[in-house]
């Protein structure tokens, strides 16, 4: 199959960098040396993919009502900084310089006996919410002889779990029934599984740029590949940003990939709430292509700021039942992530299909862990979601105002849930605040990790998961970090860690 590669039109790269904001010059800047520095802008910031092609010169010329030569000579400087390449009668694509951060490496977690001393902000996963996951163990445990006649292996799940799981997804306003769901060890599981079964080697898959590190990773693995599609960010990082349905209908009428994957409640890592008419115009689009979506909801219940749940998006499989729409979600987020409880929501026969794929590595999912969940999905529900709720407004107050406060000049938009802010740093590179942390123990997940292709180099994922009372030495240990990546230090990182991004 021929790679596909977006093509940016006049028009397109007029708009993009219209709304790129640059410093303000010490002194007069070149009308070339501009056009470079939003290019370079838009690369970085994961806004215009790596690999896009661009307008020829005289066509961005014409575009932009500048002259022929100011459009070359950026295109020049572009590609002495590693930014664009061309080639005689190809044109000019988008690049990053040689050795820039990978877009993913192996991700390590803080090893037990460390955790004391090392702040880990690369984890976005809450605790335990307790006494609950304590009530909810004794109950299953309880339950659990009625369960050891057997040969205790359900390749779907438990139907008390699978229950409570169709339960919910009516409750919030997708009618479902048990024989759509498919209990899975972990969201990351049921992802591996769907794209054993739906996807072949070589098939492209749509991502949101940036998306969640884990997921675009195991697509990599998979031999999939990724054909990134920017957000669009109208209000700049100060504003949380929205699907670029333009992009999106683009992108599937050209590259017709075999699936799209997006995560449209509290994005992971942008904490974006997409809502409903964008949702129905993108599963339009989606099923003229006959794109496969996979939507990904571990983080829809997480609405910390909403105060009207009534005004939530539904589900995005309930906007368009003729899409083909895959919801994968997790007790992770919600509950706590030593429960290893995924699901996937599907068409009955999909159901069947992939229950019948997993035997031949994954027989089932742990009894009482289904057992647990079972309970704290269902009677325990509002209890442990206003619990969790409850954790992650404080944590959220407390962060966005020391950051204001103690790192002004990084800007993030704050959302009304999910488990993450997303920062634009300044022009401070991602990578460097990362070494740093490595160095003043505390690990930190760079924005890298969250691109397809490698952009995002200025910007840091923070967690909302660290206690409210340990934020103030959180963002004391953030500004000392940033201090050092700004001040140029340089140290070596032959230990090889890297911080995780859950």
């Amino acid at each position: 199959m021929a790679e596909w590669h977006s093509t940016v039109t006049p028009a397109a790269l007029a708009r993009l960098l219209g709304s790129t904001r640059l410093p303000e010059p010490a002194g007069h800047r070149p009308a070339y040396r501009t056009l470079a520095d939003q290019v370079r802008t838009l690369v970085s910031a994961g806004r215009l993919p790596v690999g896009a092609r661009l307008p020829a010169e005289r066509e961005l010329a014409l575009a932009l009502a500048v002259s022929r030569t100011t459009v070359a000579t950026a295109y020049e400087t572009l590609r002495g900084e590693g930014y664009l390449h061309s080639r005689r009668g190809a044109g000019s694509w988008t690049a990053l310089p040689e050795g820039a951060p990978p877009p993913s490496d192996a991700m390590h977690p803080v090893p037990p006996d460390e955790q004391g001393r090392v702040l880990d902000l690369g984890v976005a996963a809450l605790p335990a919410p307790q006494p609950f996951l304590g009530e909810a163990a004794a109950r299953a445990v309880e339950q659990l002889p009625a369960y050891a006649a057997g040969h205790g292996c359900y390749p779907t799940g438990l139907p008390v779990l699978q229950e409570a799981v169709a339960r919910r997804f009516t409750a919030r306003g997708l009618p479902t029934t048990p024989d759509q769901i498919l209990i899975t060890t972990g969201a990351m599981s049921a992802l591996h599984l769907l794209q054993r079964t739906l996807l072949g080697r070589g098939d492209r898959v749509a991502v949101e740029s940036p998306s969640y590190a884990h997921t675009l990773q195991a697509l990599r693995l998979n031999g999939s590949r990724l054909v990134p599609v920017p957000h669009a960010w109208p209000g700049g990082p100060d504003r949380l940003p929205l699907w670029d349905l333009p992009e999106w209908r683009r992108v599937l009428r050209g590259a017709a990939p075999k699936a799209a994957y997006v995560i449209p409640d509290f994005h992971n890592p942008t904490g974006a709430l997409i809502d409903e008419e964008q949702r129905r115009e993108l599963l339009a689009a989606a099923r003229a292509a006959g794109t496969v979506v996979l939507a990904d909801e571990t983080t829809a219940e997480l609405g910390w700021g909403i105060e009207d749940e009534s005004l939530l998006p539904r589900p995005t499989a309930a906007l368009d039942r003729a899409a083909q729409v895959v919801t994968v979600g997790s007790a992770s987020k919600l509950l706590w992530g030593g429960l290893r409880i995924g699901w996937v929501r599907a068409a009955p026969a999909l159901v069947r299909q992939l229950a019948t794929d997993r035997v031949y590595t994954d027989l089932g999912t742990p009894v009482l862990d289904q057992l647990i969940a079972a309970v704290m999905l269902g009677e325990q529900l509002a209890d442990v979601r206003a619990h969790q709720l409850r954790q992650l407004r404080a944590t959220a107050a407390a962060l966005t105002a020391g950051l204001r406060e103690r790192l002004p000049h990084w800007r993030f938009a704050e959302p009304s849930g999910g488990l993450s802010l997303w920062l634009a740093t300044d022009g401070v590179s991602g990578a460097a605040l990362a070494r740093a942390g490595e160095r003043g123990s505390v690990r930190i997940a760079a924005g890298t990790r969250f691109g397809a292709d490698g952009a995002f180099e200025n910007f840091l994922r923070i967690p909302l998961t660290v206690p409210a009372a340990a934020v103030p030495d959180a963002v004391e240990r953030l500004a000392a970090v940033a201090a050092l990546a700004e001040a140029g230090d340089r140290w070596s990182a032959a230990d090889g860690r890297q911080p995780l991004a859950v």
